[in-house]
Formats: structure tokens, sequence, C-alpha cells
């Protein structure tokens, strides 16, 4: 099943070692209510599919929680205000360091692993803090969300540790481990469409219908404000860090950490990751306002997201250094070494930023901490990812060759193999093909192979051998 860090509380236990941090207080000089825009001035209330915010509140539900009164600015104090609540609902995640990455960067490298956090990802942060903020009226109305997974699982957590009643929407092809866990955590599971946009609107007629709150995955303040808790956390771990890297979706946990670390050290930059099939923030930043792209296609499907959220957008904007794209290659490879390196399960979305230090590790400043910002996936995705992964990294070599019919052949073919120590993981023979001679047979062999340099060295010992290889 997919890896659920934190559950051994159980399913809408409140226990649990408390993850507040007391923050230090800010300098006398420093404005308690540095919001997400430089210039001071209140953002423009956006508006969107999503409802429009205005006042720190969406149109899914007033609320009383954090941003009211400033418009879409997030304030340090809107931030401190949820870690509060959040005393003893979420945990203070770990922050750990890697040899590795740090010999590669040349500087200190660190994970912030919230995917050790209780369901797995840091979304619990958002979704109580929202919850949490709701009018007793909108309470008793319930709550209805809609998520693949990461979402979905902290919400009908943090409704359940808050006695609301929580229906959560998920896709029909949603991993069942994930459906499982969600229903344990307390909510009432809705499987409904293929693609998690025609979930989404099911989620918000359903709202309509029904009067509960649609509590959305990103676009609202109270939920960046949770999530910028992170923020705060990475600053008291690690207080000399230099550079923040972090993924981006839909931009609620960049925009809240982004507040967060610019108010309180304004010199520390912030890089947000997008996984290269799914960049709907490069094109919106070049724009000036979310744009939508068509179909994104990734295996980060924590990331998956084809529009901006319009609050996170506008924070993002002013406040993330830079948006930097990974590729499928580059994600496969950062969660291969999270689980060998650093013994770390990790979902691709959380692996973002290990992509991105490890396809440019000059370019980033050090201190760096990286967050890994969830662990939840499917284990027959996991095992498609790191054969992926072995294969982008040069350890897995899959090769077709001719040698002649006779007895004892391939048998000769396996003792090269074995003298180069290249381990046979599958075997093809082929006799009967109409491209094949009367006395030739084709073999095609997938090896497991030490890196590049091994693979280079099986082809050259096959060919030595006088064997002709054709892939």
């Amino acid at each position: 099943m997919a890896a659920r860090h934190g559950d051994e509380d159980g399913p809408g236990s409140g226990s649990g070692p408390a993850s507040h941090l007391t923050s230090p207080a800010p300098p006398a000089s420093e404005s308690a209510s540095a919001t997400a825009s430089p210039s001071g001035s209140p953002s423009a209330s956006p508006s969107g599919p999503e409802g429009s915010v205005s006042g720190g509140s969406a149109s899914e539900g007033s609320g009383t929680g954090v941003g009211s009164g400033t418009g879409t600015g997030i304030t340090l104090d809107d931030i401190r205000g949820a870690q509060k609540s959040l005393s003893g609902v979420s945990r203070l995640t770990a922050l750990e360091g890697s040899r590795y990455l740090s010999g590669l960067v040349g500087a200190p490298v660190h994970f912030k692993c919230e995917n050790l956090q209780r369901t797995g990802s840091f979304k619990l942060r958002g979704g109580y803090v929202r919850i949490a903020g709701l009018s007793p009226e909108e309470r008793a109305a319930g709550v209805v969300a809609a998520s693949a997974g990461n979402h979905a699982q902290g919400v009908a957590l943090a409704a359940t540790l808050l006695g609301v009643r929580s229906t959560v929407f998920m896709p029909e092809g949603a991993p069942l481990p994930k459906i499982a866990a969600t229903r344990e955590y307390g909510a009432e599971v809705r499987l409904y469409g293929q693609i998690v946009d025609e979930t989404m609107r099911a989620a918000k007629e359903y709202a309509e219908r029904t009067g509960a709150v649609f509590i959305h995955p990103f676009d609202h303040p109270d939920i960046i404000a949770g999530q910028g808790t992170v923020g705060l956390e990475i600053l008291e771990q690690c207080p000399e860090v230099r550079t923040v890297v972090v993924g981006i979706g839909g931009g609620g946990l960049a925009a809240g950490i982004a507040v967060a670390v610019k108010a309180l050290r304004p010199d520390v930059r912030v890089v947000g990751v997008q996984a290269e099939g799914a960049a709907a923030y490069p094109p919106s930043l070049a724009a000036g306002r979310p744009v939508t792209i068509d179909a994104p296609v990734t295996m980060a499907d924590g990331i998956k997201v084809g529009r901006p959220g319009d609050v996170p957008f506008q924070i993002i904007e002013n406040l993330v250094d830079e948006v930097r794209t990974v590729t499928e290659d580059e994600l496969s490879s950062a969660l291969l070494l999270c689980l060998e390196r650093a013994k770390l399960v990790v979902e691709p979305a959380g692996a973002s930023p290990v992509a991105a230090l490890l396809s440019a590790p000059e370019s980033f400043e050090g201190p760096v901490v990286a967050v890994l910002s969830g662990g939840n996936v499917d284990p027959l995705l996991m095992q498609r990812i790191l054969r992926h992964g072995m294969a982008a990294a040069g350890r897995y070599l899959s090769l077709r060759l001719r040698l002649t019919d006779r007895p004892g052949a391939l048998a000769t073919l396996l003792g090269v193999l074995s003298t180069v120590d290249a381990n046979v993981l599958d075997v093809s023979h082929v006799r009967t093909n109409p491209r094949l001679g009367l006395s030739e047979a084709e073999v095609e062999l997938h090896l497991e192979t030490k890196g590049p340099d091994h693979c280079e060295d099986v082809r050259e010992a096959l060919r030595g051998a006088g064997y002709t290889v054709m892939a």
C-alpha cells in the first residue's frame, strides 16, 4: 500500500507529539504585517473558477481565518497564528542532511521531510487551518474537497479532528490505498470522473447543492497560511539557510513558504520547481496572470495542476525568485536517490526539488533546504518509477544481438556477460523470424548494470567476443 508515514496515532486521533515551534520574535524594525506584496499595497481581488477572493475569504465559505481584511495579502502574523492553531496537530518534521547532494552543490543540503508528516504530506497543515477558521454554521454544514490523494487525506483527518463532517470526491482511477486511507481518516469518499478537473467540478456542484464548504487545495489564504508554517520551521531549524527549493503545483505551499521566509529573511532565495510536462507557472508569470495549459502530463501527480491559483500566483509572482522545470527522467533519478541514499520514501512531486538540485547543482547557493512535500506513492507506480530512474541513471541496459543457432550458444553468451559482472534480468530468445537466416537466432537481453561506464564495458565485451550488438 502507499506509504503513509505518521499514521501510528490512528485515523482521527488528536494525539501525537506537538509540532508547534515558537518562532523568534522579529526585530523591532521588522513589520509584523509584512505582506505578500513587496510594495505593501493590497493586491486586486482575483476571480476565477475557484471563486472570488476578497478580504481573505473565498466565495465557497466566508470563514473567520487568516488574511481577513487584507485583500489577498497574507502576513507573517497570519502564518504565526496558523502555527499556533496547528500546535499538537501537525508534526515538526525532521531536517535531514544529504552528504551526496552537499558534495554536488559544494555546500550543506538538507531535506525538510514533510513526507513524514501526518497523512504523509504537508496538506494537513492548510486543511486544518482552513476548517478551523470556519464559523459554527459553516462547520455544521460540513466540508467537501476534491483530490487524487494528499489533499483528500489532509482534509479528511483535519475535519475529523475538528468534529466536522467531510465528503471527498476522488477520481475513479485513484489508487486504492489512497482511497482507503481517506476513508480511514473519516471522510465519505465519492468516486467521480477520470481526471481531477472533473472531480473538482463534481465537488463544487455538491457544495452548491448541499451548502457544504468547498475546501480548495491551494487557492485560499487560510490554506496558504497553514502551508507557510513549513517556512517558519525551516528558518528555525536551519537559521543559516541561503536557498529554499520547493515544488509547485497550484502554488499554495510555495506561496506560504515565500511569505514566511521573505518576511523574516528577505536575503534567502526561494526557488520553485515544476514538472516540465505540467509547468503552468512559467507561461503564467510571462503573461502576468494565471493561464491554463492543456492536458498536463507528468508522473508527479501532486504537482500536476493545469492552472495556478489566483491567490498563490500573486504571491509567487512577487516573492519567489525563480521557477524551474525538471524532466521525467530527472524526477525518476531524484526519487531513486531519496530512496537509496536518504532511505526516504518520497513521491515524485516531493522529489522535484531534489531533481532540480541534481540537474544544476552548481547554481544553488548553500546551505540549501529542499522541501520533500509528500511520500504518498502507490507501490505499483513506485515500481515503474524506480525502473525508469535506474534506466535514466544508466543502470539498466537493453540490447539485441544475433548469434549462431546451435546448442550451447546461449550459455556461451551468458558466460561473456558474467565475465563483466552484468546481472541478467530477462532473456528473450527468438529463432523464427523472417529477418533471421536459417542458422541464426536473435536474443534480446535486459541487464542490470552499475552505470553508464559499465554499460559501455558490456557492449565492448560482447563485440570483442564476436557478437553484433544491434541496440
